[in-house]
């Protein structure tokens, strides 16, 4: 018997981030606001470990700003990029050993009628959470839902489990647009979801010479 639409528990989250990002494709991530519900089923995830993993904000230990990526399981770690977007992640490991998985996109199962007045020039239901600062913005998290825990029901953020993908449709790549460890295959999506993310591959920006 399924248990989709359950909690996930702390404990099971408690896992190294290669091992969460399978565990996360399919479930659902949710959000409540003013203007209603909004659930996202998960299609694209990136892992992220610690101080062992040179493309996590953990590489160089614990600041202010990654705390919450050092545990416990089960908290959202949210962090602001670009200057214009913030990008989500679910809080894996054990609290002290940081690790995380960033949601990257997703596709929409609850409160599409929210969505689409949230995003009316969306082109389809595909692009509804397509990309990280998307997904976000569709559900409506920010700043102020950094550290929410992901598995209390009076939560505004909640991860609920959904139906499992498929072995045979889970396809492995590396992740999107970092500087560092390029070539690590960490990234974990639906082959058969419309809502993955565009593949950029990360590395240091060249330096144009003086003309």
């Amino acid at each position: 018997m399924s248990d989709a639409g359950r909690l996930f528990t702390r404990e099971e989250l408690a896992l190294d981030p290669v091992d969460l990002a399978h565990l996360l494709l399919g479930s659902v991530l949710e959000a409540t606001g003013p203007d209603g519900t909004v659930g996202v089923r998960l299609v694209e995830v990136e892992a992220y470990r610690g101080e062992d993993d040179p493309a996590s904000h953990c590489y160089r230990g614990r600041t202010p700003r990654n705390a919450v990526m050092w545990g416990p399981a089960g908290h959202l770690y949210v962090y602001f990029v670009y200057g214009m977007h913030f990008c989500a992640n679910v809080v894996g490991t054990h609290e002290d050993m940081p690790g995380a998985v960033l949601l990257r996109a997703g596709e929409v199962v609850e409160g599409l009628d929210v969505v689409r007045a949230r995003r009316p020039n969306a082109r389809g239901t595909g692009e509804l959470a397509k990309g990280p600062a998307i997904l976000t913005s569709v559900l409506r998290v920010d700043r102020a839902q950094n550290g929410v825990d992901l598995t209390d029901p009076a939560s505004p953020v909640r991860l609920r489990v959904g139906e499992r993908v498929p072995a045979e449709r889970i396809r492995v790549g590396p992740r999107v647009g970092v500087a560092m460890a390029m070539d690590t295959p960490w990234r974990f999506w639906d082959g058969a979801s419309p809502a993955v993310s565009t593949y950029r591959r990360g590395g240091k920006r060249r330096v144009r010479p003086a003309v």
